[in-house]
């Protein structure tokens, strides 16, 4: 017993060196996903602003063409317009040919033919008149349209600019707000990392004289003996002295962390392969291993650790850590394993 005890002591030289790593790939993780976080708010982001920019276009080439079918039919007016005056100045002169005819003939009655010519030149000059009223009515309000499109033009230009210049704006923000959140968030890492590791001093230096004790990566790992008898999820009356100490250290250390850094200590029970016998109070090893670990958390809360710090999970036999059927190998596979991480 006393060679496996300094066998198990020889390995407590690496635990620092496996929370250096857990806590690298921790953070790695962390950082990972805020830059996915922040990747998958950028692209929603970029795609409203796209989605926005793509109406504003369409809006401007339908006004464009309005635009440019308005000029077709303005010039087309403009067209008719000009014929129309063309029209009434060769009536004019026609008329004032007739009035000259008629002031030469000496006040002589003109002959039926003309005074009928006369007045049909007179309907058709009234006639021309009108069109021509109402044909410079259509191009001022064809004018006034075309003005009206140019001024919608430049509006959606102005928001379209506006727009842009505002998806610019907040693509420079989420930027800079990832890059303070991934600063945070290291921190944040870094601090519970540091806790984690003077948690785990305090531990080493309580549980140091224990040979059932061992540190595993980022975990401490008891056997169930420690606290519990064969087939029993009840804290033994040592198992109790054991985790006077565990309480302790985590009321102490839940006062030096930061309310702002999240952090449980999470107890996991496990039991070897064998079929639970006795009473009948447990159908199944699951049932045992997370019995035993409810009953390590509710004698941690009984001793002031706020039930938020806490976490039990049951594991039965399916996650064994050595894979042997001698009694050695179930005895460390019935175990309470404790882990400081964060929610």
């Amino acid at each position: 017993m006393a060679r496996i005890g300094r066998r198990e002591r020889g390995i407590d030289y690496w635990p620092g060196f496996v929370d250096a790593l857990s806590t690298l790939v921790l953070a790695i993780v962390f950082l990972l996903t805020v830059f996915m976080v922040a990747q998958f708010f950028l692209s929603q982001q970029v795609t409203d602003k796209d989605t926005a920019l793509q109406k504003l276009t369409r809006q401007i080439s339908e006004l464009t063409d309005l635009l440019a079918l308005e000029r077709v039919n303005r010039k087309n007016l403009e067209e008719n317009l000009a014929l129309l005056g063309d029209t009434l100045n060769a009536s004019e002169t026609e008329r004032k040919r007739l009035e000259g005819l008629l002031a030469g003939s000496g006040g002589v009655v003109p002959a039926p033919d003309a005074s009928g010519q006369m007045a049909s030149l007179n309907r058709d000059l009234d006639a021309q008149r009108q069109i021509s009223a109402r044909a410079l009515a259509q191009v001022e309000a064809l004018n006034q349209q075309i003005n009206a499109l140019r001024r919608q033009l430049a509006a959606l230009e102005d928001a379209l600019n506006a727009s842009e210049a505002r998806d610019r704006e907040s693509q420079a923000k989420i930027a800079d707000l990832g890059q303070r959140l991934n600063v945070a968030l290291a921190q944040k890492v870094q601090e519970l990392a540091r806790y984690r590791s003077e948690f785990f001093g305090r531990l080493r230096q309580i549980l140091s004289n224990r040979s059932d004790v061992r540190v595993v990566g980022d975990r401490f790992v008891f056997q169930s003996e420690v606290f519990f008898d064969v087939g029993s999820a009840a804290v033994s009356t040592a198992g109790k002295t054991e985790l006077d100490k565990l309480a302790s250290a985590l009321i102490a250390l839940d006062g030096e962390i930061p309310p702002d850094i999240p952090w449980i200590l999470r107890v996991d029970g496990h039991t070897d392969k064998k079929p639970v016998t006795g009473t009948g109070q447990f159908k199944s090893n699951w049932e045992l291993s997370a019995a035993r670990a409810i009953s390590v958390v509710q004698y941690l809360v009984s001793k002031g650790v706020q039930p938020t710090r806490l976490m039990a999970a049951g594991f039965g036999e399916f996650q064994p850590i050595e894979l042997g059927e001698s009694e050695d190998a179930l005895k460390r596979n019935r175990r309470i394993e404790l882990k400081l991480t964060d929610r």
